[in-house]
């Protein structure tokens, strides 16, 4: 059993049970690519974790499903500003426009804005105290958490492990959907 599992046990025996996940809405934004994805796509894939170790490198996998967050200012597209759509590393799916990165200060890419229906958020007291923490839709991926001290217009800032993007320039045609 991992920490994670640990405290989430102890917190849920005491009393502070996990809610369901919810869907966060988001305006969709476009930087030259097309980011909508036809709702049958966006279903929940059901693969064990396993399945994407082969399709991303290890650390991205345990970011990505064992729920790991990078160092902070470790990723390259921390201070990456360049045009183009950011997607999931695991199973390609269209996540943030770069119309939407700014520079947190916090060491890892955000963002105050994600593409519309393309993420899941859940309660996460790993660190005791509630954060909302962000996956993506399709493959479950865990991306990072969003809190409530971005810039206008949304207010949000979606913090995301870099690792657990790929970014497609605008002038590259983004990639199939995996999985």
């Amino acid at each position: 059993m991992d920490r994670r599992r640990f405290v989430g046990g102890l917190l849920a025996v005491g009393g502070l049970a996990v809610l369901p996940s919810g869907l966060l809405k988001a305006g969709q934004r476009g930087d030259g690519h097309s980011l909508s994805v036809p709702s049958e796509k966006l279903e929940r894939l059901q693969r064990d974790p396993e399945f994407w170790r082969d399709l991303v490198d290890e650390e991205a996998w345990r970011i990505l499903f064992q729920e790991r967050t990078e160092p902070a200012f470790s990723s390259p597209l921390d201070q990456f500003y360049e045009d183009g759509t950011y997607v999931c590393a695991a199973c390609h799916l269209p996540l943030f426009s770069s119309e939407t990165k700014y520079d947190s200060g916090t060491g890892w890419p955000s963002f105050y804005d994600v593409i519309d229906g393309h993420v899941d958020t859940k309660p996460d007291f790993l660190l005791i105290f509630r954060r909302t923490e962000y996956h993506c839709i399709r493959c479950g991926g865990h991306q990072g958490h969003v809190f409530n001290d971005g810039p206008e217009p949304t207010g949000k800032r979606w913090c995301n492990n870099g690792l657990a993007l790929r970014f497609v320039p605008a002038e590259e045609s983004l990639p199939a959907l995996r999985g």
